[in-house]
């Protein structure tokens, strides 16, 4: 925990490094903005990821796979208990803590926070963490233990789902932060 919040630092001067002038002259709070951003982007991560397996349970399961483009993308309701790629299921666990703390960390750093790219980033780690730990927690075959619905199908590749989507992409986007050298305390470094 103290090498994450280490990480996302906190601005040199904190009296003027969190606020921004208003169109009237006066300065207002940066941070909590971007604090809505990420929870705002969590939010809509999140409501995606439960609509589409919601979905998917109600309309997929125990049917036949919908073709998109052929045999290439395909839409297939599997129950995932382990992690990616179906490995580690009598893990699943582990797992569920693992997405606990990130949850955890992602919202005690949230206070930290300066930078709307970090913002967009850490929300959407934060509502694909959101979807799968529901699952874990919700569906069969038990509280903590529960299989994941994934349900995108790509031709060679293993089947997904939004939430594995959107912390995907927000993983990439921290790397591409970091090698851009933005911190989420909103500096730039040049190493």
């Amino acid at each position: 925990m103290a090498e994450a919040e280490r990480i996302i630092g906190t601005p040199e001067t904190p009296d003027t490094a969190g606020t921004e002038p208003e169109q009237g002259g006066t300065a207002r709070p940066r941070g909590k903005r971007r604090i809505a951003v990420l929870f705002a982007v969590a939010a809509f991560a999140y409501a995606l990821d439960l609509i589409s397996k919601m979905i998917v349970v109600a309309k997929l399961e125990h049917h036949a796979p919908i073709e998109i483009i052929g045999d290439w993308l395909k839409l297939e309701a599997i129950r995932n208990a382990g992690a990616a790629f179906g490995f580690g299921e009598a893990f699943t666990v582990i797992f569920t803590l693992i997405a606990a703390a990130v949850i955890v960390v992602i919202a005690r750093l949230a206070r930290k926070l300066y930078s709307l790219p970090w913002a967009i980033a850490l929300g959407l780690l934060l509502g694909g963490a959101l979807g799968n730990l529901t699952d874990r927690i919700f569906r069969s075959p038990g509280v903590f233990e529960g299989a994941v619905v994934d349900f995108i199908s790509p031709k060679g590749f293993a089947v997904f789902n939004l939430a594995d989507s959107a912390i995907v992409c927000g993983g990439i986007l921290i790397v591409l932060l970091s090698f851009r050298g933005l911190d989420p305390d909103g500096t730039v470094h040049k190493d």
